[in-house]
């Protein structure tokens, strides 16, 4: 009975990242989606309460003589404010920031070996791993600007691209992870995410002053109106202090877009005290932020792929010898060079099959009696019936049990 083929998964259900999907693969959301209900509390519960004010006063028949047209505006502007904060909030936490797509295999070997003397390390001091260079030179707008190669996405990250810890991706311009719409900031949100900060300024500010003339148009002192409208007090305060907070975001990101930044440059490379490559002046600077055409996203979400070719996403660097073939790149490892270029078996296979645990012991017991050794890593297979043949290179004898464990030792060539 022939065995069914796997049905075919959207790429957003096998994803190795930590995003959270909704809709079909359509909405696009951090792992820490459960903060933005918190910011949409925090902003739409003061705005609301604010709009509730205003509608009172309105229909307050002691206001009756005061410009009621005046307080309609007030009240549809802070509607509008209010519903333009959530939804730029909803378009930042939503949208797919500029995930990189990742890979399933690193890159090629001639890739590998661009530099002349290609690096080595060392697993559990037995197994080489060859290391790929951990950063690439490329050239932009006439400046040399180093890449990291990422272990996680088996890739060179683009220019200013950089891997979140938090969602698990490598993400285009990246800036930062705001914890407080739960999704990263890169090349296709930032936009939305200065007008969440900025509108959010705005709505404070104004939420603040209008709560303060109803207050100062009470009857009475300041004092006396204001211990009869415990609401317009809680609004000063609530907006004093989240001002400071959305405020100063939208100054320092400003300054970023007017230098053509990102949060992560800026604390991490200081272009202060050097020419940074991407700076186009500050009007072109603040063009290509709000101006500019938004990329499109490099993941489709919503296609179909086979489980077999998604993404494997082991944190480590890759063993790119299991796909060298030529004897070009030696690898000098005693006598490991010799053994893989004569047979058809590349070097890390013959290198796991060897029982070192056996070799070990069997070199102490070697030493112990006082043969001769010949070598860590190569012992002849021999007949059983040739009990007196020389070891390997001195012609010293060895007993029946020594070649018996010599050939247990390298049966695991034999097979291989």
């Amino acid at each position: 009975m022939a065995l069914e083929k796997p049905k075919p998964k959207r790429l957003y259900q096998v994803w190795k990242g930590s995003n959270r999907f909704f809709g079909g693969g359509r909405l696009i959301f951090g792992p820490d989606v459960a903060s933005l209900f918190l910011s949409t509390l925090l902003v739409a519960g003061p705005a609301i309460a604010f709009c509730i004010k205003m509608y009172c006063i309105l229909e307050d028949d002691n206001t009756a003589h005061r410009d009621n047209g005046r307080w309609y505006a007030v009240l549809a502007v802070g509607i509008i404010l209010t519903v333009l904060d959530i939804t730029l909030l909803f378009l930042t936490s939503s949208r797919d920031p500029g995930i990189v797509p990742r890979k399933s295999t690193p890159p090629e070997s001639d890739e590998a070996f661009d530099l002349n003397t290609p690096s080595m390390e060392w697993v559990n001091g037995r197994t080489p791993h060859l290391t790929l260079p951990r950063t690439k030179d490329v050239i932009v707008n006439g400046h040399t600007v180093k890449v990291k190669y990422c272990d996680t996405c088996m890739l060179y990250r683009p220019p200013r691209a950089s891997h979140c810890s938090i969602c698990n991706n490598c993400v285009q311009r990246f800036d930062h992870h705001c914890p407080w719409v739960g999704q990263c900031i890169g090349i296709r949100n930032y936009r939305f995410f200065y007008m969440f900060i900025s509108t959010s300024t705005i709505l404070c500010i104004y939420v603040f002053v209008f709560s303060w003339i109803n207050i100062i148009g009470g009857e009475g002192n300041i004092l006396q109106a204001m211990s009869h409208d415990i609401l317009s007090d809680f609004l000063l305060v609530y907006c004093f202090i989240a001002v400071w907070f959305v405020g100063g975001l939208t100054v320092f990101h400003f300054y970023l877009i007017c230098t053509n930044q990102t949060t992560y440059e800026n604390f991490r490379y200081r272009y202060d005290k050097k020419e940074n490559p991407y700076n186009n002046g500050m009007i072109g600077n603040i063009k290509e932020v709000f101006l500019s055409k938004i990329p499109s996203a490099m993941n489709d979400f919503r296609a179909f792929v086979q489980e077999d070719e998604n993404m494997l996403m082991e944190p480590t660097t890759p063993n790119l010898l299991q796909n060298i073939t030529s004897s070009k790149e030696k690898i000098d490892i005693e006598m490991g060079t010799k053994l893989a270029e004569g047979s058809s078996l590349s070097l890390p296979e013959i290198l796991w099959n060897l029982d070192y645990d056996d070799i070990e012991s069997n070199l102490k017991s070697k030493e112990g009696s006082g043969s001769a050794c010949p070598g860590p890593f190569f012992y002849p297979v021999e007949p059983k019936d040739s009990m007196q043949s020389s070891a390997i290179e001195d012609g010293t004898k060895v007993n029946s049990d020594e070649v018996t464990s010599s050939h247990q030792t390298t049966t695991p060539l034999n097979q291989a």
